[in-house]
């Protein structure tokens, strides 16, 4: 049965085709949307900034399309270099957060002049049933604005394709399906680099409590077993990609560069839904991102206590208050926060 006849017999195909001919004959002002396809390669992070915050990508992402699409391999890259220094406050020992995804999240609850808790806790096992959906779904971090503000973007595209197939703009059609090639490939790119590595030596049953100071004065506790807080502070997050993936990220960030140059093949509305898609999916994955408080990695979650930020009026004070709670001063020489002799060690390990 041909495309059309199988939409023809749920949706009065005929009748919305016509419409949206007349509406791209008449009702459309005369401008040249030929550069649409452009919008696809404007710089943005939201896409980087979900696979952070999520730890790894699902399938439902292909059909989330934003500008910027083609960078999704580069989220270890949000951290801007900055690996902050922390301290073990229950041994004593100095190092750094090495994920940079845990560095985005800690850059984004902390706030300058307070200190802010978090708790690292293991989730649930999942059912069978949840595993598969988790595949489609990262839902194990999710709250209702924000499953709702991610959920439509798929929706979306979904309607633009459905409006492109009635219109019987195939170009349009090509150009869709080519920009979600180009998130597959890199879903499934990413899935394969965000493996658990090495994570350190296991301490079970441990407590662990670490204090990490980050730029402009933020100050970040983070509480928690001693095996969950080195799955999500230690080793490396995104694997090095292999020479094939490296390959199939050049190929596909090619033909979202190739996608743009034909969209100018598009009809009229083609074009306008194009860039009404991209930028609302943008938006919408932005308002997701935002609403997102906690991070999601590798089997567990980081969230804010309640009742967090505390401010300080200044640094000693922090140091006073939990070198008095751990009964230990080593951590704070080293990190920094107060003075001692250089028997108690280096100020960074």
């Amino acid at each position: 049965m041909p495309l059309q006849g199988f939409f023809e017999m749920f949706i009065p195909t005929k009748r919305y085709s016509s419409a949206l001919q007349s509406w791209t004959s008449e009702g459309t002002p005369k401008v040249s949307l030929d550069a649409a396809g452009l919008v696809a390669l404007a710089d943005l992070e939201v896409i980087a900034q979900r696979t952070a915050y999520t730890g790894t990508s699902a399938l439902l992402d292909t059909l989330v399309l934003c500008p910027g699409l083609h960078r999704q391999q580069t989220a270890p890259d949000l951290n801007g270099g900055e690996y902050p220094a922390v301290a073990a406050m229950t041994s004593g020992y100095v190092f750094r957060v090495e994920n940079p995804a845990t560095v985005l999240y800690l850059k984004k609850v902390g706030k300058t002049g307070c200190l802010t808790t978090l708790h690292v806790t293991r989730q649930i096992p999942p059912s069978r049933t949840s595993s598969v959906f988790s595949k489609f779904f990262t839902h194990q971090n999710a709250v209702p604005l924000q499953t709702a503000s991610y959920l439509t973007a798929p929706c979306l595209t979904i309607v633009v394709m459905v409006l492109l197939i009635l219109s019987e703009d195939w170009w349009g059609v090509f150009v869709i399906c080519a920009l979600i090639f180009v998130r597959f490939c890199n879903v499934i790119v990413l899935r394969r680099r965000a493996e658990v590595g090495w994570k350190g030596a296991s301490e079970p049953g441990v407590k662990g409590d670490l204090l990490a100071l980050l730029s402009q004065d933020r100050w970040v506790r983070i509480k928690g077993d001693v095996d969950d807080l080195k799955a999500v502070t230690s080793g490396q997050w995104l694997r090095d990609m292999t020479f094939v993936e490296r390959s199939v990220t050049a190929c596909s960030t090619v033909l979202v560069y190739l996608d743009a140059a034909l969209a100018s093949n598009m009809k009229q509305t083609g074009k306008v839904m194009l860039i009404i898609l991209l930028i609302l999916s943008s938006g919408l994955l932005a308002i997701a991102n935002e609403k997102t408080d906690h991070l999601q990695m590798y089997g567990r979650i980081i969230k804010a206590d309640e009742g967090s930020p505390k401010q300080y009026g200044r640094r000693l004070e922090l140091a006073e208050e939990l070198v008095k709670e751990t009964g230990r001063t080593d951590w704070a020489v080293r990190l920094g926060l107060i003075n001692g002799s250089p028997e108690k060690g280096p100020i960074i390990a």
